[in-house]
């Protein structure tokens, strides 16, 4: 077989998995539950949803588009590591949902000043942005954001609706590269 009759050949299957992996239902949080912590491993592109203590989902998650290391300032495109928490809800964000994420702390403050640089602010856990959800789970192929860490539209809508203001979020170093 030719080397162009093999890749016409192959076509049918790359689109049959591409409308797999796109379609593939994935666990649903149930909706009497209540998500008391969130945990980001930022290597892993996890996020990982708790209630009680106990494990409910983790999420395939995409992070700022300079994924290593802790945010300094705004427009380094990094998403902030260590202990924040969710200090906003907004319904009709420009990225179909989202939760907002206590970052600058003062010690987030005390760095960008030692920097001379702005501190920046407005991270969220957020959808993808208005009318490009039909993108889903194609999302997560790339680091896109600006320091946010974002999901699915379906996905924000589950933590949006089982995630309350004051709830813990702990987001852990990335290592170099994706891992």
């Amino acid at each position: 077989m030719s080397r162009s009759k093999l890749i016409l050949a192959s076509i049918p299957l790359i689109i049959l998995g591409l409308s797999a992996y796109y379609f593939y239902p994935e666990q649903k949080v149930p909706d009497n539950i209540e998500i008391d912590k969130l945990l980001v491993y930022k290597s892993k592109r996890q996020l990982l949803a708790f209630s009680n203590g106990e494990l409910i989902k983790t999420y395939k998650i995409s992070l700022g588009k300079n994924p290593v290391g802790h945010k300094e300032f705004e427009g380094d495109k990094k998403t902030p590591e260590g202990l924040y928490t969710i200090n906003d809800k907004n319904p009709h964000s420009g990225y179909h949902k989202n939760l907002g994420v206590s970052y600058p702390n003062k010690v987030d403050i005390a760095n960008s000043k030692r920097l001379g640089k702005p501190t920046g602010g407005d991270i969220k856990i957020h959808g993808l942005r208005n009318k490009t959800g039909y993108i889903g789970k194609f999302h997560r192929w790339t680091d896109w954001t600006l320091g946010c860490i974002a999901l699915t539209d379906q996905e924000i809508d589950e933590l949006y609706r089982a995630v309350k203001v004051g709830t813990q979020i702990e987001i852990k170093p990335s290592k170099i590269g994706r891992e």
